[in-house]
């Protein structure tokens, strides 16, 4: 007994000292290679043309005129606008309805991994991209392309860019939801659609389109629920009741939604169901 713990003890300490050597080795050959890396750079640095660092200047001058002053905004309002643009695209546009639904139909079918998140995004940023593009070359048209020929002001380009998006989401969501917010808010009812409030509309439009998008998942989950019911009778009646309903279920599942052209039918019936 003693003798083993002797050895164990004794090839500990030499696979320490091993492992300590094998660690030395390699930091003195990766020294040696950087020594030598510095010997071949250093001398081609030295036979070339001085190299000038640029530099970088950030300070605070006097304007000479207030058209400085709307330019330096403009820019910070730029900046602004870009760093808000994946909640810009997940907001206000359909990509919430379509993301969701397509999340509910995985779910539905039973693949937990298949198609990943990543297809699963890029098909719906397609499919947005898709949908939207009418609403953003009439913002483009009307506000954008006139704002850069200098042919109206940021503050009518602003209303312009900004009149077909939310006509958009005007028409995409619920009137209930709509008052919710604006009753939140203790504004005043709005007259005309003109006079609805970003503040309000946008916060009613996404709550338009979850539930939107649930509807649509209670429908593609009541086919694929009703195979697995049957399929657990089935199994349930032949006394195989260590099998799981799951693993018979799901290819008939996979079957049913290749021979309908699944695909097809949902994604013209997303397409549909936008009013643009």
């Amino acid at each position: 007994m003693i003798l083993n713990l002797f050895k164990s003890a004794v090839f500990m300490r030499i696979r320490n000292f091993m492992s300590l050597m094998f660690y030395v080795k390699n930091l003195f050959t990766a020294a040696i290679l950087i020594f030598v890396i510095i010997d071949i750079i250093i001398p081609s640095f030295a036979d070339s043309a001085p190299f000038h660092f640029p530099l970088i200047k950030i300070g605070v001058e006097k304007a000479e005129s207030p058209d400085q002053i709307a330019t330096a905004l403009e820019i910070i309002a730029l900046l602004t606008i870009l760093s808000l643009a994946p909640a810009i695209l997940i907001m206000m546009t359909s990509f919430t309805r379509l993301i969701i639904v397509f999340h509910f139909l995985r779910q539905a079918v039973g693949i937990q991994g298949s198609p990943p998140n990543q297809v699963l995004v890029g098909l719906a940023l397609f499919f947005t991209f898709f949908i939207m593009t009418p609403v953003w070359n009439l913002s483009y048209e009307n506000g954008l392309r006139p704002y850069l020929d200098e042919e109206i002001d940021y503050k009518k380009a602003f209303t312009e860019t900004v009149a077909p998006v939310k006509n958009f989401m005007l028409i995409n969501t619920r009137e209930n939801d709509l008052a919710l917010f604006i009753k939140a808010a203790k504004i005043n009812r709005p007259k005309t659609k003109d006079d609805v409030s970003l503040l309000t509309l946008i916060p009613a439009f996404v709550i338009s389109e979850l539930k939107t998008a649930f509807i649509i998942g209670f429908i593609l989950y009541v086919p694929f629920l009703i195979i697995d019911m049957v399929v657990a009778s089935v199994l349930l009646s032949m006394g195989m009741m260590m099998l799981p309903p799951v693993m018979i279920s799901l290819p008939f599942k996979l079957i049913l939604f290749v021979l309908v052209d699944g695909w097809n039918i949902l994604s013209g019936s997303l397409i549909k169901s936008f009013n643009v």
